[in-house]
Parts: structure tokens; C-alpha cells; sequence
């Protein structure tokens, strides 16, 4: 399997768990799988991203069964904006698999340096503007979330992520509250890794045993996550995220 050890496949099943629990406790999680297969093989930009991009279609449809489950989507601004951040992922995600493309893997590996640095201010900025008591929440319109989403599914689609990395932040810092929030990013996740998986399988850019490695402890890290989400404080988390991606945001850019 491209040439990993035994200690590098089990670092790479535990990373898959990482980001699962990430990905549905708050939101920013998926990078890991581009970053774990970025840094720790010998795919190329493309394989990376297809790689990773597929092993999110069944976290989030299993991310948005469980958010159902708990009545996130009962709520019919919560449908809406799920519904308008979903649809512009089908336009969106095409181009960031298309940029994908043309960009080599030094390049590849400083714009995911950059971007990831980017997520963990905008997690830090989100922790630090926490929604004051009585204010009302925020339902942003067509005209923002349209955009919005367009431009989230073009990222996801370049580097392989599902989308809720973006989507989270992006939402609560518009005052959606957290839990509507992961509830729309989970059903976004989906189409932009369903149209992004399509895309990267036309060029043959996905190594199917990888991306078995790295799904199957998402699923499961996918199910605590909810689970931390609706029961722990997850501020703790936040933090261990925001050190983590500010620490790996040099070494990607120079691994490139």
C-alpha cells in the first residue's frame, strides 16, 4: 500500500478517527485526511485530494442521519440554509477539482500551508466572538450563503475536504448557531464529496485502499463526534485543533 509501514497504516487509521471527531464536534476536521495523505505518502496533489475527498461521502451522510436524529434539521432555517449551501457546492466543487489539476505538489503543499493557517485563525476568531445571551440568531440570505457556499465547495474540491471546515466558522461568525451550523455543513459535506469524488475518479486519482484506511475509523470518530457535540463543552477541542493546524501549517508549506 505505496509503501507504508505497519505503524504508518495505524497512524493513519487513527488520523481517520481524528478527523471524523472533528468533523461532526466542530466542524473543522476533515483537512486532516489531506494533510495525513499530503504528508505521509506518495500521492500526488490530485490522488491526496481524491483520496481524501471520498472517504467523506459516507461521513456525511452518516453526520447528517445523526443531526436528523437529534432534530437539528426540524428547524426549517436550518433545511434552508443546508439547502442553499448544498446546491452551490454543485457549482462550486467542479472548479476547485479543476484547479486542483494544474497546480504541482510544491505548490499544492504551500496553498495548503496557507489554508490551513487560515482555518485555525478563523476557528480562534469564532471561539473569541461567542454569541452574546439574548441576541437574536442570524439567518443569512441567498445573496451571502450563495457565494458563500460556492466559494467553500471550490476549496473543498481543490484540497479534498468536505466542506464543514469552512462552513462551520463561516456560519456560527454569522451568528447560525453552532449546532444548525454542523447540521448544514453535514449535508453540504455530501455533495461536495459525492460531485468532488466523481471528478477525481474520472482522472483515476483515488487509491481505493487508502481511502478505506482512513473512511472506516472517520465513521466512527464521525459518531463521537456527534455524540461530544451535544453532550461536552467542545471549547478544549477548539484549542487542541487551532495548535495543531497552526503547528502543521509551516511543515506542509515547506513540504511542498
Amino acid at each position: 500500500m505505496t509503501g507504508l509501514g505497519p505503524l504508518d497504516l495505524v497512524l493513519l487509521g487513527v488520523l481517520g478517527l481524528v478527523c471524523g471527531i472533528g468533523i461532526t464536534a466542530i466542524g473543522p476536521g476533515g483537512v486532516l485526511a489531506t494533510v495525513a495523505l499530503f504528508t505521509m505518502t506518495s500521492l500526488n496533489p490530485a490522488q491526496v485530494a481524491g483520496t481524501a475527498i471520498v472517504t467523506h461521502i459516507a461521513a456525511g451522510l452518516l453526520g447528517t442521519a445523526a443531526y436528523a436524529r437529534s432534530g437539528q434539521f426540524d428547524d426549517p432555517h436550518t433545511r434552508r440554509t443546508a439547502g442553499l449551501v448544498a446546491g452551490s457546492a454543485m457549482l462550486g466543487t467542479p472548479v476547485g477539482v479543476l484547479i486542483n489539476t494544474v497546480v504541482s505538489g510544491r505548490i499544492f503543499g504551500l496553498l495548503l500551508g496557507v489554508f490551513v493557517f487560515a482555518v485555525a485563525l478563523l476557528v480562534w476568531y469564532r471561539d473569541c466572538r461567542p454569541q452574546k445571551t439574548g441576541q437574536a440568531d442570524g439567518r443569512p440570505g441567498a445573496v451571502l450563503l450563495g457565494p458563500l457556499g460556492l466559494a467553500i465547495a471550490a476549496a473543498a474540491g481543490m484540497f479534498g475536504i468536505g466542506g464543514p471546515m469552512l462552513t462551520v466558522p463561516l456560519l456560527v461568525a454569522l451568528r447560525v448557531p453552532a449546532l444548525s451550523a454542523l447540521a448544514a455543513a453535514q449535508a453540504q459535506s455530501v455533495v461536495v464529496a459525492g460531485v468532488g469524488s466523481l471528478g477525481y475518479l474520472y482522472q483515476g486519482a483515488i487509491n481505493w485502499p487508502l481511502a478505506a484506511l482512513v473512511g472506516v475509523p472517520e465513521l466512527v470518530g464521525v459518531l463521537l463526534g456527534w455524540a461530544i457535540a451535544r453532550a461536552l463543552p467542545t471549547r478544549s477541542l477548539r484549542y487542541a485543533l487551532i495548535a495543531a493546524l497552526l503547528g502543521l501549517a509551516p511543515y506542509l508549506a515547506l513540504h511542498g
